[in-house]
């Protein structure tokens, strides 16, 4: 006499353990294969198949294992987010965005610093892709203005998008900022505030988006009948220090500025100190906009007038594109750069 079967499992037992992807597939009613294309989101699969299996997956709670993910796919499910960036809050507001898009995917994130002067920077980006077995890859400035960099991801075969302030690549391999639009913002509002003395700090010549923000800031200028003065136009580093350094500079020139265009919102903090320490007040006596529109912008003393960079929305998508998802209807405009007034900018004062 055969031995009676055990019943299986309904979802309150599975409930009671770890679900597994045959706990998924028995629920739904469909096969082992079908629910692994849900979970990497195959376009290959009916709208209310992926339904049920999504309503099974979101009531038991289940989550793919990566590891075992891996062993099977014969690759890692992760992605690397390598950065190359003097801004810490850039590569957080980066890295927030990667994980939005990721929510739900059973993909995780590694990140790779690194440093495009180092000797090794080719060998130890290589390796990294390499060791982890990555999915993917997201490069962002200034790495994603490498060719070199998306040459050897192309020889390893790892998929990559590039974040830049131009497209570099083709369309499914960039997410283009467009920084010029913003440098064009930035000049637009200081003229129009009646500004002639207008000077530019802008961030290291190897970084794209640096000639991307002035070419746009210099655009704007002459269509208005201004011009960037050579003495006016100085190198920074994307960092705080450098806003000082660079603001004390032009402040301590005669005829001064009467505003500075910072590259990024470090820079004009920096700036903004540079004035305190010279007994200039902001806006009365010198106006400041930064690029960026990270946490600092509004946190300082005046409250800084910047050009808003969506970092956290392009990370978002940028992700979701490496991953071959669908983009979701928002309005593209939302991923421009938009000028955000605040206090820092006002008239010239009446001696300019």
């Amino acid at each position: 006499m055969s031995k009676p079967r055990a019943p299986e499992d309904g979802p309150a037992d599975v409930s009671r353990r770890r679900p597994n992807i045959n706990d998924i597939a028995r629920l739904a009613g469909v096969s082992k294969k079908t629910v692994s294309r849900v979970i990497n989101a195959s376009p290959f699969v009916r709208a209310e198949t992926r339904e049920r299996i999504e309503a099974v997956i979101a009531e038991l709670g289940y989550a793919p294992d990566p590891q075992a993910r891996g062993l099977a796919y014969g690759r890692a499910f992760l992605i690397g987010l390598v950065y190359d960036n003097p801004n810490p809050q850039y590569v957080v507001n980066m890295q927030l965005g990667l994980l939005d898009g990721m929510k739900g995917s059973g993909f995780e994130l590694v990140v790779h610093p690194c440093d495009r002067s180092s000797p090794t920077f080719l060998e130890d980006l290589r390796s990294f892709v390499e060791r982890q077995r990555l999915f993917g890859v997201v490069l962002t400035p200034s790495v994603s203005e490498d060719e070199r960099a998306a040459t050897i991801m192309a020889e390893i075969g790892c998929a990559y998008v590039r974040v830049a302030s131009v497209s570099l690549d083709q369309p499914e391999h960039m997410i283009e900022t467009r920084d010029r639009l913003g440098g064009r913002e930035a000049a637009a509002h200081l003229a129009e505030l009646g500004h002639t003395r207008i000077a530019f700090v802008s961030g290291p010549r190897s970084f794209r988006s640096s000639h991307e923000r002035r070419s746009g800031f210099e655009e704007a200028l002459e269509e208005r009948g201004l011009h960037l003065a050579k003495a006016f136009a100085v190198e920074g580093a994307y960092t705080y220090e450098s806003g000082i350094e660079r603001g004390r500079e032009l402040l301590a020139m005669s005829p001064a500025p009467t505003a500075i265009f910072a590259g990024n919102d470090e820079m004009a903090a920096g700036v903004l100190q540079a004035a305190r320490q010279a007994g200039l007040r902001v806006p009365e006596d010198l106006s400041v906009v930064g690029f960026d529109d990270f946490q600092i912008a509004s946190r300082l003393w005046p409250t800084l007038t910047t050009v808003r960079t969506p970092t956290r929305e392009i990370g978002r998508l940028a992700v979701e594109r490496l991953m071959g998802r669908e983009d979701d209807g928002r309005d593209p405009k939302s991923r421009l750069p938009s000028l955000v007034v605040r206090e820092s900018t006002a008239p010239p004062p009446c001696r300019d």
